[in-house]
């Protein structure tokens, strides 16, 4: 990668992406900032969250999806599943809220160092720029700049299927090196709400875009998606 494109991604990962269909998820109640921030749930084999994803494009169901605490050790392993008991790609973190294997992506991402998968203060207040590099799952070889900048934006109250929680809403926006060299200016960006009392997020949506190396015309989306907690224990 030459300077210029890593100057870009510095760059970019700082600017909101601008490109897009606004995602249709009607935002809490805004709270004050919780007094003593809430303790953030530790992890224990058997702990579960269910989710249902969509399309924000269409509304449509896409499929709920189970993510189980399965063995705690020198990294912590999450295993996922289909209503039907079809086997995901697991989530490994390398200690509790940092993800060394991400299966959330439509490849799945390794990183070096781990990458915060909430921030790092509880406040409302707090942000960060965060560099690390990835790799795409079935190619430990590559290694690939990915720049992410995690924004608190609030306490709110939240409603989700699995009932009223209590989360800190924040947002990433990423900038990062496509594993295809045909595609530059790659942008992704998420929005999720995260309740300590149960250690993972109660909803969260994402969408992407990229332009193509040959045609630098308007960007490309990428889909738009929606997770909303279902159920937990």
């Amino acid at each position: 990668m030459n300077l210029s494109r890593r100057t870009f991604i510095t760059s970019a990962a700082l600017a909101p992406i601008s490109c897009g269909m606004p995602l249709s998820y009607e935002r809490g109640i805004s709270i004050a900032q919780p007094k003593p921030t809430p303790a953030i749930r530790p992890p224990q084999v058997g702990q579960e969250w269910t989710y249902v994803k969509k399309d924000v494009f269409d509304g449509k169901t896409i499929a709920f999806i189970t993510e189980r605490v399965s063995s705690i050790g020198s990294t912590i392993t999450i295993d996922r599943s289909t209503a039907d008991g079809g086997m995901l790609p697991s989530e490994i973190q390398e200690k509790w809220g940092f993800v060394l294997t991400n299966p959330q992506w439509p490849r799945l991402l390794n990183f070096n160092p781990a990458l915060p998968l909430w921030p790092l203060e509880l406040n409302s207040d707090w942000s960060k720029q965060i560099n690390t590099k990835y790799s795409v799952g079935g190619y430990s070889d590559s290694n690939l700049y990915w720049q992410e900048y995690m924004s608190a934006q609030g306490w709110e109250k939240i409603t989700v299927p699995a009932g009223e929680f209590v989360a800190l809403r924040f947002q990433n926006l990423i900038s990062y090196e496509s594993n295809d060299p045909n595609k530059i200016n790659c942008m992704h960006k998420e929005t999720v709400w995260f309740a300590p009392q149960i250690g993972r997020w109660v909803a969260r949506e994402a969408s992407g875009s990229y332009q193509l190396q040959a045609q630098m015309s308007s960007p490309i989306l990428e889909g738009s998606y929606q997770w909303q907690l279902t159920s937990y224990k």
